[in-house]
């Protein structure tokens, strides 16, 4: 049997289609209308109507989160916490928890409830983990302070870290490249780390983006492209 992996990004869906580790098929679609997230629902649909599956794997990239220290136990506070950083909809959104112990951080974030109640009610294995979580645990940090910067079509996440320290995680929806380099280096500013010592790892979507790289280039010196997407290997939905 057939594994599902998939990945929800802003208003789009990337899936692959895994026999054990190999990759037998990658599709991915991006909506272009304003009922976006209906259209990634009914691609959703009926891509599990048209075939069979053994287990699924879901990561979710959708801009509604929140980071906290790992322990944090008042779990009935998700949705608030959430709401500082986007409109939550209780009704409309599925609260979920993923854990990262390598670095001492958790995330609540939530998912479209239509979408969670699709896959959940299938009587098939199901995982589900938020993109920044999987972004945090491929990582090799070393003692230094880090921006690691991971691309999307039209979104972004990055990290800040300082000698193995979580010091800030935010993803960013923007249709400009422009904007993604504005944003970060006003937040490393923000936080107090020079441009002269920090070292700026990117990885995913990099030759669609390869603008907001140019750019990056003009600004800092210390900048490696560690992966790049290429069809059948995507750094997030990998392992």
């Amino acid at each position: 049997m057939q594994k599902l992996s998939l990945l929800f990004i802003k208003d789009g869906l990337q899936y692959q289609i895994l026999k054990n580790k190999t990759v037998l098929e990658e599709h991915v679609f991006h909506a272009e209308d304003a009922a976006g997230q209906n259209s990634v629902q009914e691609k959703l649909k009926t891509l599990l109507e048209t075939k069979k599956f053994s287990q699924i794997s879901v990561i979710s990239a959708l801009n509604h989160f929140t980071l906290m220290p790992e322990g944090f136990a008042q779990h009935d506070l998700g949705y608030d916490l959430i709401a500082f950083n986007a409109p939550v909809k209780r009704d409309e959104e599925e609260l979920m928890l993923s854990v990262n112990k390598k670095f001492g951080v958790q995330f609540y974030y939530t998912m479209p409830k239509a979408i969670y109640s699709m896959i959940k009610g299938l009587t098939i294995p199901a995982t589900f983990n938020f993109s920044g979580e999987k972004f945090l645990n491929s990582l090799q940090a070393r003692n230094q302070k880090e921006i690691h910067i991971n691309l999307y079509h039209n979104q972004c996440e990055f990290v800040a870290l300082d000698h193995k320290k979580v010091i800030l995680y935010n993803n960013l929806d923007v249709n400009s490249e422009v904007d993604f380099l504005y944003f970060i280096m006003f937040t490393v500013s923000k936080i107090g780390f020079g441009i002269a010592e920090t070292s700026f790892f990117v990885y995913g979507e990099t030759t669609e983006n390869e603008t907001f790289i140019s750019e990056l280039r003009k600004f800092v010196k210390k900048i490696k492209i560690v992966f790049d997407n290429v069809p059948k290997k995507n750094f997030v939905m990998a392992g």
